[in-house]
């Protein structure tokens, strides 16, 4: 299933943190693209977050895998979940109904 996880900063991040956290938040998401789980990656521009397009199993393993992500599981990133699927009324037009 696919899923876009969207992820907005929720606590600022001072220079200090974000030297310690993202050495590890990179190679962790980059992990996640390779194994198939995050298929696209985007930041959001206006405010300071991020778009994941996943590819899982279910909504519970796309909450667990980013709740595991070093940004999320600080406290620094909350995120909304957004289950997606094909355009369903496409089916209409092939099929006359």
């Amino acid at each position: 299933m696919k899923v876009f996880a969207i992820g907005k900063g929720v606590k600022p991040i001072t220079d200090d943190v974000r030297q310690q956290i993202m050495p590890k938040e990179v190679p962790h998401t980059l992990n996640l693209y390779l194994e198939g789980k995050i298929e696209q990656f985007y930041f959001i521009d206006e405010n300071p977050g991020v778009v994941f397009l996943m590819n899982v199993e279910s909504l519970d393993d796309a909450k667990a895998i980013v709740a595991a992500m070093p940004l999320a599981s600080a406290g620094y990133l909350a995120f909304e979940y957004l289950p997606v699927g094909p355009l369903k009324p496409l089916g209409m037009l092939l099929h006359g109904k």
